[in-house]
C-alpha cells in the first residue's frame, strides 16, 4: 500500500536582502554548462528523529542560498541574445509535506513509488521555474526526508555536495557560519586567443553528425529495472587485492561492474562496448580550478574494449583501461574543449549536449557517475548524518551511480538501471569475482 504524502505548504522564498548576493547580475553559461543535462536532477536524503524544525531548515537554506546566487536566480538572456543566468535573487521553491507513516515503515515497502512523492516535480519549460527546489517531508515518528530538484545547467554533483554541506552548516550554526563558494564563471577555463580546439568535441560532448548518441535506441520505461547493490568494505578490499598495485575504489568497482553487466547482457564476443565516465575537471585543468567552484566542470572519458576482452581480461587489465581513458582527460584536452566552446559561441552555433533522454538504452554500453567523493556524511543538520540516501528511478538503461553507503555505515552502494531481461543474470553474478 502506498504511503500517503500530503503537501501542506508551497512557497517561493527569497534570500534575505541584507545578505543576498545576486544583485541582478548576468552570468554566462560556460561550455561545461552547455554540455550538461538540461533538466532537473533529484536527490533524496532521510534522517531519523530528532531533526530540526522546518523553520530552522528554511532559515539555514536561505542563508546558504544567499551565497550561491545561481540557485536563487532564473534563466535570462544577455545583451547578445544568448541564454544566461539572471542572478536576480528571485528565490527557491520550498515545499512542506507530511507522510502518514513511520519513516522505517515507509522505507521498507514499495520504496520506489514512495520516493517519487518526496521531491518537487520541476517544469524546465516554464520560464520562471525556480532553479533549486526542496521538499521537507515529516513522518509520524519524527523522521525527516529532504528531497531536492536542481537544474543541472546550474551545477554538477561536486558543486551540489558543497551546497548541501553549506546548508547543513547554516542550520547547525543558526546561519552564523556559511562556507562561501567560488562562483565566478568567467574566471575558470579561459579560452586561448584565437581558440585552438584539437579534439572532436562536436561529436563527443555534443550531439554532432557522428555522435554515438544517434545509435542508442529508446525502449519502453517499463523495461528499465532499477537495482541497488551494496559492496562492503571487505568486498572492496578483496577486489583491490585481486587487482594489485594502485587502484582507486571507483576504478576497481567499475571494472567489476563492467565485467558483470557485460556477462549478464550475454553480448556477442566481438561486440564493442564502452563506458561514458564522468570526470571532474577542476583539479585537471591548467591552472587548476578550486574544488569549491560552483558550476559544471565535468567531461567524459570513454574506456573501450570488446565484450570478449572485458570478460577474459584480468581485473587489473580492465581497471587499467579505465584508468588510461580517464588520464586522457588532461589539461590539454580540457583546454581544447574550452576553445571549442568559445569558437562555437563566436560562430553563434547552437550546441546540443549528448546527455541521454528518458528511456535511452545504452546497451552494449554504460554510463557512470561517481559520487564517492561527495560529502554526504557531512549533511549533519545538528542531530547526525543521514540514515539513507534514496535514489529516484534512473530512467536510462545502462546508467550507474556509485554512492558512499549511508544505511550500511560503510562500503559503497551501486545504483544501476538495466533492461529487465538482464536483471536476474546480473543478480546471480554481481558478487562473484570469477
Amino acid at each position: 500500500m502506498a504511503v500517503p504524502v500530503e503537501i501542506t505548504r508551497r512557497s517561493v522564498l527569497r534570500p534575505p536582502p541584507a545578505i543576498a548576493s545576486g544583485g541582478g547580475r548576468k552570468s554566462p553559461l560556460t561550455a561545461f554548462d552547455r554540455a550538461s543535462t538540461d533538466g532537473y536532477i533529484p536527490a533524496v536524503f532521510a534522517w531519523n528523529a530528532p531533526t530540526p524544525d522546518n523553520a530552522a531548515l528554511v532559515d539555514g537554506l536561505l542563508a546558504a542560498v544567499a551565497r550561491y546566487p545561481h540557485l536563487a536566480g532564473r534563466f535570462g538572456v544577455d545583451d547578445r541574445g544568448r541564454r544566461c543566468f539572471d542572478l536576480n535573487d528571485a528565490g527557491v521553491l520550498v515545499v512542506e509535506a507530511q507522510a502518514d507513516a513511520d519513516l522505517a515503515d515507509a522505507l521498507s515497502h514499495d520504496v520506489a513509488a514512495h520516493i517519487n512523492e518526496l521531491y518537487p516535480k520541476a517544469d524546465k519549460e516554464r520560464a520562471d521555474e525556480p532553479l533549486f527546489q526542496a521538499q521537507l517531508t515529516r513522518y509520524r515518528c519524527g523522521g525527516l526526508v529532504i528531497g531536492t530538484a536542481c537544474q543541472h545547467l546550474v551545477a554538477d554533483g561536486q558543486s551540489m555536495s558543497f551546497f548541501y554541506t553549506a546548508w547543513a552548516t547554516a542550520v547547525r550554526t543558526a546561519s552564523v557560519t556559511v562556507p562561501t563558494p567560488f562562483t565566478d564563471r568567467t574566471a575558470i577555463a579561459v579560452p586561448r586567443n584565437p581558440p585552438n580546439p584539437t579534439f572532436d568535441h562536436r561529436n563527443t560532448e555534443f550531439r554532432g553528425e557522428h555522435s554515438p548518441g544517434h545509435t542508442y535506441p529508446v525502449i519502453p520505461m517499463e523495461r528499465i529495472k532499477n537495482l541497488t547493490v551494496h559492496f562492503s568494505d571487505d568486498f572492496i578490499a578483496g577486489l583491490k587485492s585481486r587487482i594489485g598495485g594502485r587502484c582507486s575504489t571507483f576504478q576497481c568497482l567499475l571494472a567489476h561492474a563492467w565485467k558483470k553487466v557485460t556477462a549478464a547482457r550475454d553480448l556477442a564476443p566481438e561486440t564493442p562496448t564502452q563506458i561514458r565516465v564522468a570526470v571532474n575537471c577542476r583539479p585537471r585543468a591548467h591552472p587548476p580550478v578550486p574544488m569549491e567552484y560552483f558550476g559544471n566542470m565535468v567531461l567524459w572519458a570513454f574506456p573501450r574494449m570488446s565484450a570478449r576482452e572485458v570478460l577474459s581480461s584480468s581485473y587489473a587489465a580492465v581497471a587499467g583501461a579505465i584508468r588510461d581513458a580517464v588520464a586522457r582527460v588532461d589539461a590539454g584536452y580540457i583546454q581544447s574543449f574550452v576553445d571549442f566552446g568559445e569558437a562555437a559561441e563566436r560562430a553563434g552555433e547552437e550546441l546540443a549536449a549528448t546527455a541521454a533522454g528518458l528511456g535511452t538504452a545504452f546497451c552494449p554500453d554504460l554510463e557512470v557517475d561517481s559520487w564517492l567523493g561527495f560529502r554526504f556524511h557531512d549533511l549533519d543538520f545538528g542531530h547526525g548524518q543521514p540514515c539513507a540516501f534514496l535514489p529516484p528511478d534512473l530512467p536510462v538503461e545502462g546508467l550507474m551511480i556509485f554512492v558512499p553507503s549511508c544505511a550500511a555505515k560503510g562500503g559503497v552502494d551501486l545504483f544501476l538501471a538495466l533492461d529487465i531481461d538482464h536483471v536476474e543474470a546480473f543478480k546471480q553474478i554481481c558478487y562473484s569475482m570469477d
